[in-house]
């Protein structure tokens, strides 16, 4: 019901800027919540950042500060701005949605998207 496509990502130094998206498609749909996760090889997957659909943002602690999630409801898109990058930050970022049938009560699945790929330099 809901497909999620990221985009941006690639290298970056100590320091810099990046800024990954998520566009949600499909049909029927309504959106509670969507976040970004991240994973590095070898370890399981790390939560990052969310944003409810009333706009609230929670972040982890290691990017609080330093990491920003917004949304585009014009584009359907979520977005993820890091800055301060530090190499521990490097990892694949996954794009998370939280949806429900638009027409149905309750319900709700979880969506992931395929992943983009973010290094930071040493």
């Amino acid at each position: 019901q809901v497909q999620l496509v990221e985009s941006g990502g690639g290298l970056v130094q100590p320091g810099g800027s990046l800024r990954v998206s998520c566009k949600a498609s499909g049909s029927r749909f309504t959106i509670s919540s969507m976040g970004w996760n991240r994973q590095t090889p070898g370890k399981q997957r790390e939560w990052v950042a969310t944003i409810t659909s009333g706009g609230t943002a929670m972040y982890a602690d290691s990017v609080k500060g330093r990491f920003t999630i917004s949304r585009d409801n014009a584009k359907n898109t979520v977005y993820l701005q890091m800055n301060s990058l530090k190499p521990a930050d490097t990892a694949v970022y996954y794009c998370k949605a939280v949806a429900r049938d638009t027409y149905s009560s309750g319900g709700d699945s979880h969506y992931w998207g395929q992943g983009t790929q973010v290094t930071v330099s040493s």
